[in-house]
């Protein structure tokens, strides 16, 4: 699998471009918005990732140029953790799929392999596990034909699980994630908020999807789980 990292925070593409190949993917790596424009239009890939803020051109107008020239090769959005006007314009725009920073290398990886089997042309904007979805551009969570009312930090912390169905988040990545990595990791927050999203989501229901993994963390029942 040929990918394109946009990315001009060199130590992060350095890194990107390390995991990856060490995976097996062929990696072209631009530090610059013009190039990296350059390098998508001009060169196959099978995946793209673009950060948003770029010298030169930003991810978002090069998505949107790729887009308005029929190119449909799956694009993944770096994006900054406050930047949610950010993230829904990318979907809206044709985004496949986005990461907030900071990330970890291995989700990357995962989301990219991912992207790169599922083929272009499938957006990412809604999620869905069993029958529970997850609509990234309007926000609505259901259970079937049930709506669940989520706090903004419920959604993000419930999205975090969904992308990844079946793996285990330890509780200081899912601080990291959903908050920030000020708060103590002994604390109970994120106990406190995974029995919320729990009782809202799972209910009195005999099919639990929000599963705990006594002495690692939570996770999202993943396919066939």
């Amino acid at each position: 699998m040929k990918v394109l990292v946009v990315e001009d925070e060199r130590k992060i593409a350095s890194l990107i471009r390390k995991d990856l190949e060490a995976r097996g993917f062929v990696v072209d790596l631009s530090h610059h918005g013009d190039e990296g424009y350059l390098y998508a239009t001009t060169r196959p890939y099978d995946v793209v990732v673009l950060d948003i803020m770029l010298p030169g051109r930003d991810g978002l107008s090069i998505l949107r140029n790729l887009r308005e020239r029929g190119m449909d090769v799956p694009v993944l959005l770096l994006t900054a953790r406050s930047e949610l006007n950010e993230r829904l314009e990318g979907l809206n725009l044709g985004a496949d799929d986005y990461l907030t920073k900071p990330f970890y290398v291995e989700e990357l990886s995962a989301r990219i392999q991912a992207l790169g089997r599922r083929g272009s042309g499938s957006p990412r904007s809604l999620l869905k596990v069993a029958d529970l979805s997850l609509n990234l551009l309007t926000r609505e969570v259901l259970r079937g034909d049930t709506r669940i009312e989520l706090t903004n930090r419920e959604f993000v912390l419930l999205e975090s699980l969904m992308r990844s169905p079946g793996r285990v988040f330890t509780r200081a990545q899912i601080l990291d994630q959903v908050w920030s990595s000020d708060f103590d990791p002994g604390s109970n927050l994120v106990d406190v908020y995974v029995q919320r999203l729990r009782k809202k989501v799972d209910g009195d229901s005999a099919d639990r999807l929000i599963e705990t993994v006594r002495g690692v963390g939570y996770r999202v029942r993943g396919p066939g789980g």
